[in-house]
């Protein structure tokens, strides 16, 4: 099956890809142009990108404070501990990077809530140092970066960032509004991803699919009814950043305008969709089987 392209471009050459990241400015009513539509720093985010309230940023779950005690951009806080999971995450990782206070499941549970699976681990830390958006595009180096259009389950962002430690995607790009807050649930999803993959939070989606439009992304938007297929996609000849929508509503009209090609993933069975978070896994393979054959 031959990809139709939404916005035709000059046939691709097998060289590398060598353009620089030259984003287009955007003059904003507050202050310089930036990009992304991210504001100047120190004026007024929307919300806290990792903690999603004004109480300290809890993680918790062996694996998500783990990845957390490992990571040198990490402050940590306070770390509460019962014996059982010090004793495993010092089997892990060897002598802790801080003192844990000791704790019993009935405390964390009052804490954290009766319903969250801490397993006897909560770390209290800050939000880790935001990555720019033009940094993080300009650092792909031939990885696809994963660009999420208004997917707000934090269970579903942190499998998706699972998927993109797993698969060696470059980043993850959300909008400031209408995504969820990077804090416990979300890090507990990712199973220690948060500490791996770099997020960046852009105020304006539109205007950043066309930043990564003029440094020569190719963007692939997901969409179950599009007639081209992941696998017949081209994921080499240049950066890619792969465009998803919220389950249900899927990619909104102005962000499947902005992308150069839709592709779906074939299915074989009676169900013919997956979640957003499976679906980020499979194209993340299929991006990363490409990679490969191309190298």
């Amino acid at each position: 099956m031959r990809v139709q392209y939404s916005n035709p471009r000059p046939i691709l050459t097998k060289e590398p890809f060598k353009k620089s990241w030259r984003p287009k400015a955007h003059a904003t009513r507050s202050g310089p142009a930036r990009f992304g539509g991210k504001p100047a720093r120190g004026g007024d985010r929307g919300h806290k990108p990792a903690g999603g309230g004004d109480g300290p940023l809890r993680l918790f779950g062996l694996h998500a404070v783990e990845a957390a005690l490992r990571n040198p951009g990490r402050k940590l806080n306070r770390l509460l501990l019962t014996d059982n999971a010090e004793r495993r995450l010092i089997e892990s990782m060897g002598p802790l990077p801080c003192k844990a206070e000791e704790t019993t499941p009935r405390d964390l549970d009052r804490l954290l809530g009766a319903d969250t699976v801490h397993q006897g681990a909560m770390l209290e830390t800050e939000e880790l140092p935001e990555p720019e958006f033009a940094s993080l595009a300009e650092n792909a180096e031939g990885r696809p970066l994963l660009v999420l259009d208004q997917v707000t389950d934090p269970h579903n962002v942190g499998a998706i960032l699972r998927s993109a430690a797993v698969f060696g995607a470059a980043g993850l790009v959300m909008t400031r509004r209408h995504s969820p807050p990077l804090n416990g649930v979300l890090a507990k999803s990712a199973s220690g991803a948060l500490e791996l993959v770099p997020v960046a939070l852009v105020q304006n989606l539109s205007r950043a699919l066309e930043d990564l439009k003029d440094a020569g992304f190719t963007l692939i938007g997901l969409d179950g009814e599009a007639d081209a297929r992941i696998e017949d996609t081209d994921w080499t000849s240049r950066p890619v950043a792969l465009v998803m929508g919220a389950e249900g509503k899927g990619l909104r009209e102005l962000t499947q305008k902005n992308c150069d090609v839709l592709a779906r993933i074939t299915t074989d069975g009676p169900i013919a969709s997956l979640n957003v978070s499976n679906a980020a896994a499979v194209a993340l393979h299929t991006a990363a089987l490409a990679r490969r054959k191309g190298a």
